[in-house]
């Protein structure tokens, strides 16, 4: 059974956000699929298998499975095309409901849902947990988000992982106005040790959310986004309607087989 590991939101080897790619022969079980992510213990393991006309998709990440995934999408599309086992348009059925990817010369983009935050009062204990004060609070469907009052401030931040753990959420992203050094006009981290992911390098599906807070800061519907973390990543953003489009590169680091 052939398995891929991809950078993805990069267009360099080992940058951006790793993501086991398998596609998947035969009957396999979720214990199976637990146990494969745990092995390959990266943020995220996509399962891919042929589903009619399209694909089914799973996202595990070695402690639990995930019910949106934007970098271990962008992976499965990648893989997908290189193996030459697909078309121009790749539909995705999953947890989410339908994905969809397509080719923009070296870039994939990525239909998803829009998930727009609403403004929520500070949660106690949260200004310690990051070691600094936020700006603004709020909750979408996932993630708690949490704006700071410049980029310096995300890039320095070196949150208590242990005080993170315990709210009630998949990820605490921490953002702010992007600055020239940035490229991009906004930056992020994800802090995900809910999900045993202690920071994620580069998060698709937060970006889902991010999109509204920065259209209605820097009043555009197409920007740029970029994770600074210890890798590094961009993801480009459009808002349309409910959806949200992402974009981004992948490069294929390893090619093997589960024996």
């Amino acid at each position: 059974m052939r398995i891929f590991v991809v950078d993805a939101f990069t267009s360099r080897p080992f940058a951006g956000n790793p993501a086991a790619v398998c596609l998947v022969e035969g009957e396999r079980d979720d214990a199976w699929r637990r146990a494969v992510a745990a092995e390959m213990n990266l943020p995220e393991t996509a399962f891919v298998e042929r589903d009619g006309d399209a694909y089914s998709l799973r996202w595990f990440t070695p402690a639990v499975e995930a019910d949106l995934c934007g970098h271990a999408t962008l992976a499965a599309a990648h893989v997908l095309w290189e193996v030459g086992e697909a078309g121009d348009v790749l539909r995705f059925h999953t947890r989410s409901g339908l994905l969809t990817a397509e080719r923009d010369g070296d870039q994939i983009v990525l239909d998803f849902p829009a998930d727009p935050p609403e403004p929520v009062g500070e949660p106690e204990g949260l200004a310690a947990a990051l070691g600094c004060a936020p700006v603004w609070t709020g909750r979408g469907r996932f993630d708690l988000v949490v704006e700071m009052a410049d980029a310096g401030t995300v890039r320095s931040l070196s949150p208590d992982l242990a005080a993170i753990a315990g709210f009630d959420v998949r990820a605490v992203v921490v953002t702010a106005r992007g600055e020239p050094e940035d490229g991009a006009d906004f930056v992020s981290r994800v802090f995900s040790p809910q999900t045993g992911i202690d920071e994620d390098p580069v998060t698709g599906s937060a970006h889902c959310t991010l999109a509204w807070v920065w259209a209605v800061r820097l009043g555009r519907t197409e920007l740029s986004g970029y994770q600074a973390s210890a890798r590094g990543g961009y993801v480009r953003v459009r808002l349309a309607g409910d959806r949200v489009i992402l974009a981004g590169s992948a490069v294929t680091v390893l090619r093997g087989e589960l024996a």
